[in-house]
């Protein structure tokens, strides 16, 4: 492991996933399932069942990295092996800019979800933003062999993607505050984002949205 795997390893990754654990935990509805796509190590909804023990995760994957707490099946990366509406929540986390075309996955969970689509994933703007972008996942991922096909999209092709799907009832989180100052303010900056898109009034519990 090289010394900046270390950083990242140790440095990072800790943090990161705890900061994500927290804002997610205040975007997902009460007592939800939810599917996590492309739920990685686990690392991160295990902290989130930690702060939301009302929450019942099952995960999906393309391949295998680690044993995790909670179920895990695996798929193609097209098409989620699960009936229409049978979970709550369909959630991404970082994993959409690693599709060649995240709609469709993004099409997927309109199939699979009831109440709502909740993802985080990336902005491609700012100075520098892509090379910044590939940078983080280039240490983040690549010898974990994920696909990089550094596909990040601009607040443009979101808001797209949103008409397009038909996704109107939207709230996000923009400051994440996902790393250490100074790191935050050239790879955190107006990177990323966490949104939650909700398909239906019914059944959703207000959750505290900054």
């Amino acid at each position: 492991m090289s010394v900046l795997d270390r950083l990242h390893e140790y440095g990072i990754l800790p943090r990161r996933a705890q900061r994500l654990a927290d804002l997610l935990a205040e975007m997902i509805p009460q007592n939800s399932t939810v599917l996590d796509v492309g739920s990685g190590d686990g690392r991160i909804d295990t902290l989130l069942l930690k702060r939301r023990s009302d929450l019942k995760i099952q995960g999906v994957e393309v391949s295998s990295r680690t044993h995790t707490g909670f179920p895990v099946t695996y798929f193609d990366g097209a098409t989620l092996p699960f009936e229409k509406q049978s979970f709550d929540v369909v959630m991404f986390v970082d994993v959409l800019h690693h599709t060649d075309d995240p709609l469709v996955l993004l099409r997927e969970a309109l199939r699979v979800a009831r109440k709502a689509i909740v993802l985080k994933d990336h902005l491609l703007q700012g100075v520098l933003s892509g090379a910044r972008l590939r940078f983080m996942d280039y240490i983040g991922n690549a010898r974990h062999g994920v696909a990089l096909p550094f596909n990040y999209w601009t607040a443009q092709r979101w808001a797209g993607a949103e008409t397009s799907l038909g996704l109107r009832q939207k709230h996000e989180i923009k400051t994440l505050k996902l790393y250490p100052w100074p790191a935050d303010s050239v790879f955190g900056a107006n990177l990323h984002f966490i949104a939650r898109y909700d398909l239906s009034s019914t059944g959703m519990n207000g959750a505290h949205v900054k």
